[in-house]
């Protein structure tokens, strides 16, 4: 059954569809997928081709917009559009603390999240495509790991593309957990350097919440352990557009004096809470490293151990001398799952995952040589979540693939740059520049 509503400018369906669990076995277990289809208002009664958004991540849902705002509203001139949660993400099966629970214990739940990767979320878009175009092929607009997906889409089931847009999503085809983490540190590294030379305020903010935090024992109001690793965290934020100011914004105001002397501010406790939670995207925190992970060896806590060899990171030594205090951003760490209340009870699933070694294949080199399907592809100069030259490289294995390499915009610049982005991108894959 599908419903119908309207918002400003828009209609809307929600569409559901009932997909295998394991598309290897297409008559055992099955999971149900939520999908928003969204049309401009004024066309709601026209045959449009279709353009299916594969959300960043993993492990968020489809953007939730009200009207038709950033790139929407360009895509809406001309499509319909799908904004699909992906398995386990939103309202398709989501997996969580609550939900896991009911597949068994931690070694059922890490077979079961072994599904949730690339490959099977391609599968899942080639068995509800019948349903939503009749079987035409549609354009596919992929936002970071939502690129990963589209690469796979193409090494797998290209037949079902009429157009590829990637934004800051082509993958390194054979780069292990390890080899992407040792690209990202000096990466993260010059953010907060940039960071630093536009705030150089924030030096001394940061390096005086780190001591805070080295000294005392901080629980947020929602049961996180607000740790200097946990701290440090946040420069997560350094990669889009905004992040360096929001980060600012929130190092600026961050104690308070008190009878028992400076604490840190509920305000900023309430920010750095919402921000480092994994509540809502769970399989972010579970599945990073596994999307990696394409033979034999285990990913094994890669960030964590490959920021072993980056010790400019040890924060106890930036405070021990007179350094600024080095922020990390997108990589996922055990100790998250002692710090945050969403994640405590998956630790044991955290650790088989991380362990395991069945990984297959995401993207067929062969295949994607030969590729038919025009493919375009925004490429961000100094992306601090994709590494630039494994995105290049990726590109030249691509037949046809054309690139967009800008330093306009970070890693959000589909959100930043909204129509123009998408705009230039679409016309490349038409070569009408």
């Amino acid at each position: 059954m599908t419903v119908s509503y309207r918002q400003p400018g828009v209609v809307l369906t929600d569409r559901r569809f009932t997909v295998p669990l394991d598309h290897d076995v297409p008559s055992g277990e099955t999971i149900e997928l939520y999908a928003r289809e969204v049309v401009a208002g004024d066309r709601a009664g026209q045959e449009l081709p279709w353009l299916l958004y594969l959300q960043g991540g993993p492990g968020f849902g489809a953007n939730r917009f009200v009207g038709k705002p950033s790139w929407l509203g360009r895509a809406l001139k001309e499509y319909r559009v799908l904004l699909l949660d992906q398995r386990g993400t939103g309202s398709s099966t989501p997996a969580n603390r609550q939900t896991l629970p009911l597949r068994g214990g931690p070694a059922e739940q890490a077979d079961y999240l072994a599904r949730f990767r690339a490959d099977s979320i391609v599968r899942d878009c080639e068995a509800i495509r019948p349903q939503v175009t009749g079987g035409a092929p549609w354009t596919v607009l992929g936002q970071s790991f939502g690129g990963f997906c589209t690469v796979a889409y193409l090494s797998t089931a290209p037949e079902g593309l009429d157009t590829a847009v990637i934004t800051g999503g082509l993958p390194s085809l054979d780069a292990h957990a390890d080899d992407v983490y040792r690209a990202a540190y000096p990466r993260i590294e010059r953010k907060v350097a940039a960071h630093y030379a536009r705030y150089p305020q924030d030096v001394e903010r940061a390096r005086r919440i780190a001591g805070h935090l080295l000294d005392h024992e901080v629980v947020l109001p929602n049961g996180y352990r607000l740790t200097v690793e946990a701290f440090q965290s946040l420069g997560l934020m350094l990669g889009s557009n905004d992040g360096s100011h929001r980060l600012h914004h929130l190092l600026e105001d961050a104690f308070v004096p008190t009878p028992a002397g400076p604490a840190l501010s509920d305000a900023f406790q309430e920010q750095a809470q919402n921000l480092l939670s994994y509540a809502g995207h769970p399989l972010y925190a579970l599945i990073h490293e596994p999307i990696y992970g394409q033979d034999a060896r285990p990913t094994a806590w890669s960030a964590e151990r490959v920021r072993a060899e980056f010790p400019r990171f040890d924060a106890a030594k930036a405070l021990a001398g007179d350094g600024p205090l080095l922020f990390t951003g997108e990589s996922v760490h055990p100790w998250m799952f002692d710090c945050d209340p969403a994640l405590r009870p998956l630790r044991e699933t955290a650790e088989l995952l991380a362990a395991r070694t069945d990984w297959t294949p995401l993207y067929d080199p062969a295949r994607l040589a030969a590729n038919e399907v025009p493919a375009v592809a925004a490429v961000y100069h100094d992306d601090m979540y994709v590494d630039t030259a494994h995105s290049l490289r990726t590109a030249r294995a691509i037949r046809g693939l054309r690139t967009w390499v800008t330093d306009e915009f970070e890693h959000d610049g589909i959100r930043a740059g909204g129509p123009r982005v998408l705009d230039r991108l679409l016309a490349m894959a038409r070569d009408e520049v």
